[in-house]
């Protein structure tokens, strides 16, 4: 299928620059091609600034970058109306939110006001500037980023925030094998930034995510996503479980696998596949399981092994 040779061309290419990490760049691409929003939670130094323009560069997408700090304001990120003394009228200067790719670099560092500037964009593709709604580009996707082990001065996310991320993926240290192949690479190209080819443009990208509607779901598939999340909000660990955007998230998902996989149809490998991504960012534990060190991937694990699994 088309969508499948396009996406491996896509990975193709931004592995060029982030080495080794072919399954956390497929999860990153499903979520593109879902339409969602992406949040990578990971330690300094890991790539996830690098990944961010990589996707932008390869998908043909305009790329804005926003550094997130305290004194950051929400008019900082949608934008203003300031006054023209020429013309006596008030002309909208855009903020950075109107592009196509945004990096909300550190998130977490920001104050609560101005990260619930980008909810209305996540959610509703559209910004409010006095009282007039202006819709973002299509396709509009975010990319946030925020250091999972650095607490002071930071604003944690709020769960309704979270919940709009459609996953939350980990790219982790390189192997020592890794690592030496990106010093190999520096060596080679003699600059810093690698050259990326774009790979599609905008358009080709609506028109894979479109593709996507055609792909089949049975509906015994569709109430066994059903059943993986209403097991989040059974599981007496779980102090809060999956939302409906839980099962939304698992649908969008595993049709974008199907199709990178050359299917036109979802298989319950593809379900399994995309659970970890799409829901453990949406549970919150029991306060008791923290000292336990007990994390929501392994509850989503024995709830992979517990819920049967249709015969479709």
């Amino acid at each position: 299928m088309v969508v499948a040779e396009r996406a491996k061309q896509i990975l193709d290419e931004v592995e060029r620059a982030v080495i080794g990490k072919r399954a956390v760049l497929e999860q990153i691409l499903l979520s593109i091609l879902a339409g969602g929003h992406i949040l990578i939670e990971d330690l300094p130094g890991l790539a996830k600034t690098l990944t961010a323009k990589s996707f932008a560069t390869v998908l043909g997408l305009d790329f804005k970058r926003i550094q997130f700090t305290p004194d950051l304001l929400p008019g900082d990120i949608t934008g203003t109306y300031i006054y023209d003394r020429n013309t006596g009228r008030f002309e909208l200067r855009p903020g950075p939110i109107f592009s196509n790719l945004i990096l909300a670099d550190e998130i977490n560092r920001a104050s609560p006001k101005t990260q619930s500037a980008l909810l209305e964009a996540m959610q509703e593709f559209q910004v409010t500037l006095e009282g007039q709604t202006l819709p973002l580009p299509q396709p509009f996707i975010v990319i946030a980023t925020q250091n999972p082990i650095e607490f002071e001065g930071t604003f944690p996310l709020p769960e309704a925030q979270l919940d709009r991320f459609l996953v939350r993926v980990s790219l982790g240290y390189p192997s020592f094998d890794q690592e030496q192949e990106m010093l190999r690479r520096r060596r080679e190209r003699a600059r810093d930034e690698p050259q990326l080819q774009r790979v599609i443009d905008s358009t080709e990208l609506l028109q894979m995510r479109q593709h996507l509607e055609t792909i089949f779901v049975h509906p015994d598939l569709e109430r066994y996503m059903i059943a993986l999340v209403h097991a989040t909000r059974q599981d007496g660990r779980v102090l809060v479980g999956a939302s409906p955007r839980g099962s939304l998230a698992l649908w969008k998902l595993s049709r974008a696998r199907a199709a990178l996989e050359g299917r036109d149809y979802v298989i319950p490998d593809d379900v399994k596949a995309v659970a970890h991504v799409a829901l453990a960012h949406r549970l919150i534990l029991q306060p008791e399981l923290w000292m336990k060190k007990l994390s929501e991937h392994e509850i989503l694990s024995e709830i992979l092994e517990r819920v049967p699994v249709p015969k479709v």
